[in-house]
């Protein structure tokens, strides 16, 4: 059994990899799953949360107001490193779990899909990193398109994580999803011919 991480930048289509992944049979372990599970209502770290950033960012049935956070963090560096404070070491854990359970199992490949895996300096745990690329002008449109944000917007989440570039370059395989799905599809059958059957 092998174990990888999986990474891209925003809105380069690495949800879509995984589920190519996992209908090839990969388990795949989804980090930003977990980090809805770790703010669930009754759970410390949306206390935490609340204390920080206010009440606001609760929304009346106690759910996380994820949107209205996102704002916060995506427009200041400091708060974002206090909700990643808050978040990341119980992400962590949880995904330390995750990942021995999928590793008693049977599956050919564990895949772990972390969005930010390489500012979290996260890749050392793997045996390589695939990474879901498409440039940085398709980023920018299908982040506008598919959350409605401004230019200015989508620029703020953009530049809170490595470029895509440099990314690329420290990858050890690439799925280019910049071409329309039927592309996507193809490399990654290929990917998985020659990496794990």
């Amino acid at each position: 059994m092998r174990l990888i991480g999986l990474t891209g930048g925003i809105a380069t289509g690495k949800s879509t990899v995984a589920r190519m992944l996992a209908a090839h049979g990969a388990v795949v372990i989804d980090a930003d799953e977990l980090a809805r599970e770790v703010v669930r209502p009754g759970e410390p770290a949306l206390h935490e949360v609340a204390a920080r950033f206010g009440d606001d960012v609760i929304r009346s049935d106690g759910t996380l107001d994820r949107d209205r956070l996102g704002a916060i963090v995506f427009a200041d560096p400091d708060a974002r490193r206090d909700l990643e404070r808050i978040t990341h070491p119980r992400i962590t854990e949880l995904t330390r779990d995750r990942i021995a359970s999928a590793l008693a199992g049977t599956a050919p490949l564990v895949v772990v899909d972390i969005p930010l895996l390489f500012e979290n300096e996260r890749e050392s745990i793997f045996e390589g990193v695939l990474l879901v690329y498409a440039p940085r002008e398709v980023q920018l449109i299908r982040l506008r398109e598919r959350n409605g944000l401004e230019e200015a917007d989508a620029e703020r989440r953009l530049a809170a994580q490595l470029p895509i570039d440099e990314k690329r370059d420290r990858a050890t395989w690439i799925i280019d999803n910049g071409d329309g799905l039927d592309a996507t599809s193809r490399e990654v059958d290929r990917w998985w011919a020659a990496t794990v059957s």
